[in-house]
């Protein structure tokens, strides 16, 4: 059965915002319990596994757990030759709701620990080693939930991209952000997660460009999907968005 469009953007945003908040709010914590880097990272990632994990088997079958503009465009671009994929309309409701989840999700997390509610990150992350860090981060993701996807695997998807994204934390150089709304939103704290403004611009670019990689991967990989046929007349043909997806 169909999930009207509204609560789906809802699901997006509530899911949205949660898992920033996750990622802050957790980075918060491990900066006021230790000094260590390494366990701040730790701490962060760990927290991000759990909660990443359990988003996206609550709200999955309600909107398919996006949480990521990069995993709804793939999906949109995955599907434009069927009806597997969200239509344009879809696209343009999930965006923004992710994206303004995503800087509330920052707020909440800067409240709950007494913080200024918005104050612009001052931690730059503005080499190129961290863009090809982001590249390979998001055509990683891209490349699991599809392939996921159309290996009959999509039950998996809760725990194996959250068992992406904790890994990405550590073998990547920028800590995996893999996500544009998440990039956007961890720009309204100046915390442990934030990334500063100026920063955000290639960081966002990167990750575009590691979704199409990841799809075009998945393309070799695992072939195309094959086209779906036309609803018959007098049916609805308004498109399921696919596979549920994140970070």
């Amino acid at each position: 059965m169909s999930v009207p469009l509204a609560r789906r953007v809802v699901a997006e945003f509530v899911g949205t915002a949660a898992l920033v908040a996750v990622v802050v709010g957790s980075g918060i914590q491990a900066t006021e319990l230790t000094h260590d880097v390494g366990v701040q990272l730790l701490a962060n990632s760990l927290a991000t596994v759990f909660g990443l994990g359990v988003l996206i088997l609550l709200l999955g079958p309600v909107s398919g757990a996006h949480f990521n503009p990069a995993v709804t465009l793939a999906a949109r671009a995955s599907g434009r030759r069927s009806a597997d994929g969200p239509s344009w309309r879809e696209v343009a409701a999930y965006v923004p709701a992710q994206i303004t989840g995503a800087v509330a999700g920052a707020v909440l997390a800067d409240a709950m620990f007494g913080r200024p509610l918005v104050r612009w990150s001052t931690h730059e992350r503005f080499a190129g080693h961290l863009w090809l860090g982001e590249v390979v981060a998001t055509a990683g993701l891209i490349l699991l939930i599809f392939g996921l996807a159309r290996t009959e695997h999509a039950r998996f998807t809760p725990a194996a991209v959250a068992s992406y994204i904790g890994a990405a934390y550590w073998f990547t150089s920028s800590t995996s952000f893999a996500n544009p709304a998440v990039t956007i939103g961890r720009a309204f704290t100046d915390t442990f997660a934030g990334i500063a403004p100026a920063s955000l611009g290639p960081f966002v670019a990167a990750q575009l460009a590691g979704a199409a990689l990841g799809l075009g991967l998945a393309a070799v990989v695992f072939g195309r999907p094959a086209p779906t046929p036309a609803a018959p007349a007098g049916t609805s043909t308004e498109p399921e968005l696919a596979a549920p997806a994140l970070p």
